[in-house]
């Protein structure tokens, strides 16, 4: 078999590899060596119908990359939020709370953008700045001493002193490094999918909380809009099993007709939900970033901010220790990664978690004292404040590609 050494090996060229990638050969030059090992490279992103939402930290680590240019025409602003709290039958739906969509004076809080757009960029970056992109699955792993080896599905091996796993939250390189996982199911599942309508969104996101679980309407470009809907995971088997008719009554039950007639777009898809962390973020010449570290619910909308979040962290550390001849997969580098990632990970998976658990019940008082408190937040500027710089991954240790500076 033949065999590649490289300085880092990545397995899983989505999002948060392929950004690791362009960050590392940009920070370190083309005598570091990168390889992103993933079969989906070798496939079209065409009919990806899936959209997220890039928070203001995600965003300007984008642009500083260089990538955000060639996607900015196919992003939508979020320029402002409302909150609602009611049942699926009441004719009125109260808002609570709203947000103005800036951190700062035309910088929006967030974009959404359709996923296939981000991934085709970043891999045509990662190709322009020197990574080697493998279209195979990274299998079983092995250690001689200095280095990890993988073999490839495609029959060939590559030697790294580091390798990565962003392969996703059934992740094997996890798995193979015999890392556990600790979290639990939700008996929720998110039925994810885009609708057409005919008055514009203005921008404008939407999180109707229902007691089977957020709503929510989130804007993309023109007259359409990407739905996060959460339920049970049996009802949401049931309705996944509807006829397009009924499965648009279901729908327009939900949307309501204030933007006009609706109709979906594309695929309709489900994902189960549930909250896990891996035990450790990191073990012998390994480290974990993305969903191989933690999934979340998404209620937050946080999920892959936190894996870029990851991102920024692993790259500034190994940056910081190639330069000063440190050995990019050494216990102690990766121990400094961890220290920087686990413990904000866990709070932002307790807080998401205790916000699911509190909006989603049949509880009256439980919604009576979350109005009152959604009611009083509206009421603080300051606090508002300071929950939107959070939500836009703008508070605590803020590693520097979100903050907008060069490794």
């Amino acid at each position: 078999m033949m065999r590649n050494d490289v300085d880092v090996l990545i397995a899983g060229g989505g999002f948060a590899g392929l950004t690791l990638a362009i960050a590392l050969r940009q920070g370190l030059g083309p005598s570091f060596s990168v390889t992103v090992a993933d079969p989906a490279l070798g496939r079209s992103h065409a009919d990806d119908e899936r959209a997220s939402a890039i928070v203001a930290a995600a965003r300007r680590l984008f642009e500083t990359l260089g990538v955000w240019d060639s996607v900015a025409g196919e992003a939508q602003p979020i320029l402002d939020m409302i909150v609602t709290d009611s049942r699926l039958d009441d004719t009125v739906r109260p808002v609570f709370l709203t947000f103005a969509g800036e951190i700062e004076p035309g910088e929006p809080f967030a974009h959404m953008i359709e996923n296939r757009h981000l991934v085709d960029a970043l891999a045509a970056k990662a190709k322009q700045a020197g990574v080697i992109l493998q279209t195979a699955a990274a299998g079983s792993v092995s250690h001689d001493g200095t280095r990890v080896v993988a073999d490839l599905k495609d029959r060939s091996t590559c030697a790294a002193r580091l390798l990565v796993a962003a392969d996703g939250a059934r992740s094997s390189i996890r798995a193979g490094a015999g890392i556990a996982t600790h979290g639990w199911d939700y008996g929720q599942s998110a039925i994810v999918i885009n609708v057409g309508h005919e008055r514009d969104h203005q921008g404008r996101a939407e999180e109707h909380f229902l007691p089977a679980g957020p709503f929510a309407i989130l804007p993309l470009k023109g007259h359409r809009s990407s739905i996060v809907w959460t339920e049970t995971t049996r009802e949401a088997e049931r309705i996944m099993a509807l006829p397009d008719d009924a499965f648009h009554a279901e729908l327009e039950q939900r949307f309501k007709l204030h933007l006009g007639e609706i109709d979906v777009v594309g695929k309709r898809r489900v994902h189960p939900l549930g909250f896990f962390v891996a035990r450790s973020f990191i073990a012998e010449r390994i480290a974990l970033i993305g969903d191989a570290a933690h999934v979340i619910h998404p209620i937050a909308g946080q999920g892959l901010n936190m894996g870029l979040k990851d991102v920024a962290a692993l790259a500034e550390v190994i940056v910081d220790a190639a330069r000063l001849g440190l050995d990019p997969g050494a216990a102690a580098v990766l121990d400094r990664y961890q220290r920087w990632r686990r413990f904000d990970t866990m709070t932002m998976g307790v807080a998401t978690d205790g916000l699911n658990r509190l909006f989603s019940n049949r509880s009256d008082v439980l919604r009576f004292a979350r109005d009152v408190g959604l009611g009083l937040v509206d009421r603080v500027p300051s606090l508002k404040r300071l929950f939107i710089r959070e939500a836009a991954g703008l508070v605590g240790e803020v590693p520097k590609l979100l903050r907008g500076e060069v490794l």
